[in-house]
């Protein structure tokens, strides 16, 4: 009796616990219903007399749960897409995994579909009659699910004539010698009967996955990078010496390098990581460590302004070599790109070494320094030969310089002057228009007129322009003044208008678009280049940045001289890899002097002490017998766009961020909450 007293005492304390146990859960745990219990002496007997009905009762609520346990195990696919061209596998069982596309129905009796493979870039045809016990199965599954295809592998029925009169596999990857007769098929997902997917359909960036589904040309593109990816990494590494692939840290710290950082706060007041705008300082480190030739995909981030050409994360090819000069890493960039072109591109890259052009040469030249040296339109200075009053007409500057450039016509005068009004009323020109160092003078040569319509410009200047421009009919010309001052930046007014109007020239019809690669090195940078307080800069007082990061050495001995009388005449042994006007990576030699570095950085770029102390460790490493040192980075995202032929580079980038820098699909950057703000030790000011 007492023992039978404490048993029944110790199963109501349980029943007591599980009831409270479930209260507190709620909705998120489905009641199990109670079993009944009776004692007989020493043994329990439990029966679930009501357990069948409430399983059914519970099952029957979510039904989604049950259609989920189908879908758990699904068979293997034994064979895959090419291998259903072997004819040897006619007549035998082939089971497949895919997507289905859209249903014909012929009649009540006969259903075909074409079922894509998992890439997406091959269909077979499925055929189905309605004595198969798949039939119904097929009839309800909706296009684009993804699904396991069990059939018959059968040669596709002929025509009248006997062939099917199609190619065995076509362009757009329909294999369409075989077909598969459906015995079994297994829906593991339905896709939404809401959702409309044609091959005409663009979806919006809050649905990139589906536009990845969907789109072709996207999911070539990626593709096409992680082949791309694929053949670099073999190249470097079959270099001799090899390439070493060595991963940085992501969570690196705040140091001026010239572009703002994302910064990431810890839960330590105060503290806070910076994601690296490049792995820089660690390469550099990696130098001294005795690492001989070092690279990565890099991913950087970088807080600036987002273009086409332009993310706030971004990946590049990182290199670096010890012993080595600008030369070398050159003449190995020159040799992966070759490579690269080789295997992926239709087009062979000559076999002569890239053309070089200074950076002063660029800017006089192409008003750029990245110039596309596929359009021409050569620059030239004319204010010596000009009439004073033109040049009054154009500016208000005193003592400007004037340049010139040409698009050649199609040798219709009334034709150029249609496009040239058309292109000066869009708003591509405003900002040309009201430059506030004058707008362009326009002139169209037609020899009908009197000066071929060069008036303004004077008897002796349209002879000279007529003889050393070519001129013929149809041709236009555009003249602008800038300030006399030594190049800065990376273009002049005229570069600017020069690229726009030939990109307007093109996509009007009025030019054929340019083709092919041209590549060019672009090198003897400014060491240092005015800066203001609206730039991030390097953090220094001296009214000066480093052109492009500190870390730069100076291109002779003579610009070692310089750093001490006069830093903004020194020359940097910088150089741009750039092919069709656009920049795919910059590299440099390295200060592998510790003493060196520190006298830029303080003497030079006036960097006070704190923020001297934030390159300690880089400093610390050149001191410890750092070798000479000289590397790269390669645009990776940029590349890629620009052997496919993409005007942005988010065409090749899965989940790329917008012109905000938002990614529309995840949303993010989200709202921070007050607790977060809290754990971070964050408070947000707001501006009043």
């Amino acid at each position: 009796m007492l023992r039978d007293m404490i048993v029944r005492g110790a199963i109501a304390r349980r029943q007591s616990y599980i009831e409270i146990s479930n209260y507190l859960r709620g909705v998120y745990v489905i009641p199990r219903p109670r079993l009944q219990c009776q004692f007989h002496g020493k043994r329990q007997f439990c029966s679930a007399n009501s357990l069948g009905t409430k399983d059914a009762s519970l099952q029957s609520s979510h039904p989604f749960l049950e259609e989920y346990k189908k879908t758990i195990s699904f068979p293997s696919s034994n064979s895959n897409f090419p291998a259903l061209l072997d004819t040897q596998g006619l007549g035998k069982r082939v089971t497949l995994h895919g997507y289905l596309g859209r249903r014909t129905d012929i009649g009540k009796k006969m259903s075909f579909v074409r079922l894509s493979n998992p890439p997406l870039t091959q269909t077979v045809q499925v055929i189905s009659f309605s004595k198969s016990e798949a039939f119904d199965k097929l009839r309800s599954i909706e296009a684009n699910s993804p699904v396991v295809v069990r059939g018959i592998l059968q040669s596709k029925i002929a025509n009248s004539k006997g062939h099917t009169q199609e190619p065995t596999v076509d362009t757009e990857g329909n294999i369409n010698s075989v077909e598969i007769a459906l015995e079994d098929v297994q829906c593991l997902n339905d896709f939404p009967k809401d959702i409309i997917m044609t091959s005409e359909t663009v979806f919006p960036a809050e649905k990139r996955y589906l536009q990845i589904r969907n789109d072709k040309d996207l999911r070539q593109a990626l593709a096409f990078r992680a082949r791309a990816n694929k053949v670099l990494r073999e190249v470097l590494e079959q270099c001799d010496p090899p390439f070493m692939e060595v991963e940085t840290p992501l969570l690196f710290k705040s140091t001026p390098e010239g572009a703002r950082e994302f910064l990431v706060p810890t839960r330590r007041p105060g503290l806070a990581y910076a994601l690296p705008q490049s792995p820089q300082q660690y390469k550099q480190i990696l130098m001294s460590s005795g690492v001989p030739r070092y690279y990565q995909f890099a991913h950087c981030f970088r807080d600036e302004d987002l273009r086409a050409d332009r993310q706030p994360e971004f990946t590049q090819l990182d290199m670096e070599m010890s012993f080595a000069r600008g030369e070398d890493v050159m003449s190995t960039i020159e040799q992966v790109i070759r490579k690269l072109w080789s295997t992926l591109m239709p087009e062979q890259l000559d076999a002569s070494p890239f053309p070089r052009m200074t950076y002063n040469e660029a800017m006089s030249k192409y008003g750029s320094d990245k110039p596309d040296l596929r359009i021409g339109m050569e620059i030239r200075r004319v204010d010596y030969m000009i009439p004073v009053d033109l040049v009054n007409k154009i500016t208000d500057l005193s003592a400007p310089i004037v340049e010139i450039t040409k698009l050649k016509g199609n040798g219709d005068p009334i034709e150029t002057r249609q496009f040239v009004t058309s292109f000066l009323d869009s708003p591509e020109a405003s900002e040309f228009i009201n430059n506030p160092e004058g707008g362009p003078g326009v002139f169209v040569f037609d020899s009908s007129k009197p000066l071929s319509g060069l008036q303004a410009f004077g008897f002796e200047a349209t002879w000279a322009l007529e003889n050393d421009l070519d001129l013929n009919d149809g041709d236009l010309l555009i003249l602008q003044a800038r300030q006399n001052a030594p190049f800065s930046g990376g273009s002049t007014p005229l570069g600017d208008l020069r690229r726009a109007i030939h990109k307007a020239a093109v996509e009007t019809g009025f030019k054929a678009a340019p083709t092919g690669f041209h590549f060019l090195w672009v090198t003897h940078f400014p060491l240092f280049s005015p800066s203001s307080d609206s730039e991030p800069g390097q953090g220094g007082t001296a009214g000066i940045a480093s052109t492009h990061h500190p870390f730069t050495a100076p291109l002779t001995p003579e610009d070692v001289s310089l750093l001490l009388t006069d830093p903004t005449k020194a020359t940097a042994d910088h150089y741009d890899i750039v092919v069709n006007g656009v920049e795919l990576g910059g590299g440099s030699r390295r200060i592998h002097s510790a003493e060196v570095q520190e006298f830029i950085l303080r003497d030079i770029l006036k960097m006070p002490e704190s923020r001297l102390a934030d390159f300690s460790h880089l400093l610390d490493a050149l001191r410890a017998g750092c070798p000479p040192h000289a590397g790269i980075a390669l645009g990776f995202d940029r590349l890629i766009a620009v052997m496919l032929g993409k005007e942005s580079v988010r065409d090749v980038i899965a989940f790329p961020k917008s012109g905000k820098g938002e990614d529309v699909m995840v949303r993010t950057p989200s709202e921070m909450t007050e607790e977060a703000l809290e754990t971070y030790h964050l408070q947000l000011r707001r501006k009043i």
